[in-house]
Parts: structure tokens; sequence; C-alpha cells
């Protein structure tokens, strides 16, 4: 049995590797961009640079997004120690990853609504849309937590168990 957990932990370790390559990948693009958006040349115009700036932000924002995903998974899945029951770790997973995408929507949502906003403003309910995807994820998850409260009352030792090797994890 400790052989299958091994290799398991040994496939969320790419997982997490992959995510971290792909952060690292998208960081280094946004430089690009915005090296092309800052250099001084006279073909591009402000609404140009601009554009390209936003491109750079929203690159930034899947780069953390991918680099909160790497770290949720290596640390939910290899670093951690106490084995929690099923309900326990898939909200703690849910709650780490959901995060992530709600505010990454958000920001996406920003940055579609500078973006559009003067250029192509028939493009804005699109952009409203996934700020409306964003506000839906972040109600369902709120009720998700509100649901499970009784779960947790369920299982507190799983709880303080896991809350102990968080304040070792993060040690």
């Amino acid at each position: 049995m400790k052989f299958l957990h091994r290799i398991s932990s040994i496939g969320y370790v790419i997982v997490a590797l992959l995510f971290f390559i792909c952060s690292f990948a998208l960081i280094v693009l946004a430089g690009m961009e915005i090296w092309a958006a800052l250099t001084p040349s006279g073909e591009q115009t402000v609404q140009e640079r601009f554009k390209l700036i936003l491109e750079c932000v929203g690159l930034l924002t899947i780069a953390v997004a991918a680099l909160e995903l790497g770290q949720t998974v290596l640390e939910e899945e290899v670093q951690r120690a106490v084995h929690v029951s099923a309900p326990t770790r898939v909200r703690r997973f849910l709650s780490r990853f959901l995060i992530v995408v709600v505010v990454s929507l958000g920001v996406e949502c920003l940055i579609g609504v500078f973006q559009f906003l003067h250029t192509q403003p028939e493009l804005l309910p699109h952009v409203a849309s996934i700020g409306v995807a964003a506000a839906v994820l972040l109600i369902s998850w709120g009720m998700f937590i509100r649901s499970n409260v009784d779960a947790e009352k369920l299982e507190p030792e799983a709880m303080k168990e896991a809350q102990e090797e968080d304040k070792h994890v993060e040690t």
C-alpha cells in the first residue's frame, strides 16, 4: 500500500511541477509583452501599448493562478500527512481551488471592461458574463461552505488535526 501511495505522490509532484513550469513560461511571455509595450518606438499608439499591458496583466493573472494551483496540489496531496476524511479533504481542496478561480475571473472581467469599453463596447455583454460567472461561483461556494458546517461538527478531531498540520506546513 505504501508503494501505491508513493507512486501517487510522485504523480502529484509531477502535476505540481508542470503547473510551476507553465506559470514561469507565462511570466516570461508577460515580460516579453511588457517589454514590447514599453519599448520606445514611433510605430505603436498609446492605445496599442495599453492593450499590450492589459494582455500582460491577463498573462500574469493566469500565471499566479497556475502557481497557486501547483502549490495547492503540492501541499494538499504531498506534504500533508494527516489523513482526514474525504469530505474534509474535498472542502479544503475545493476552497483553495475556487479562491484562485474566482479571483482570476474577477481580474479577467476587469481587464475585459478596460479593454473593450472604448474600443468594442458590443463585447461588454461577453465580459459581463465572465463577471456573472465569478459571482455565481462565489455565491455557490459560500452556500457549499455554509451547508458543510454540520459536516465539520461531525468530525471535529479531523478538522483539529488538519488545522495543526496547517500550522506545521506554513512554517
